[in-house]
């Protein structure tokens, strides 16, 4: 679900450097991340590595152990330019609701909910083949 929540922030992310920094941040190190970055499309993204960092678990999706979950957060400077953790949202709602939790930014779900048939059980593929882009 993390790879279509990205393609779906690179479509997006000219409009939202209008407004403020946006980036991706991977426990992928910089190669493989650049290159699964190159195989999806996402060109206008910003995407960082916290290979070599605490970083994913001091925002709370990574445990001790290094188990991996995503989130969402948004750190934000104070005057002086201290960086501030404002926000973090997680996909899982509550332990028996392991999704949805970030479902406003994917609009993927969006249109599936529009259907008569919804999304159900539904999740997203790593291989739909060749990633076009429009010229």
């Amino acid at each position: 679900m993390c790879t279509a929540w990205v393609d779906g922030a690179n479509g997006v992310a000219h409009h939202l450097a209008q407004n403020f920094d946006f980036a991706v941040v991977a426990a992928a190190d910089v190669p493989t991340l650049r290159a699964h970055a190159r195989t999806r499309g996402w060109d206008r993204l910003r995407l960082l590595s916290a290979s070599n960092n605490t970083f994913k678990y001091d925002l709370g999706s990574e445990d001790r152990a290094g188990h991996q979950d995503s989130a969402v957060s948004v750190l934000t400077r104070d005057a002086d330019g201290t960086p501030r953790h404002f926000y973090t949202a997680h996909p899982w709602m509550a332990p028996d609701v392991k999704e949805r939790g970030i479902d406003l930014l994917a609009p993927i779900w969006h249109f599936m909910d529009l259907t008569p048939q919804g999304r159900g059980d539904w999740y997203t593929s790593l291989d739909y083949g060749t990633v076009v882009r429009a010229a």
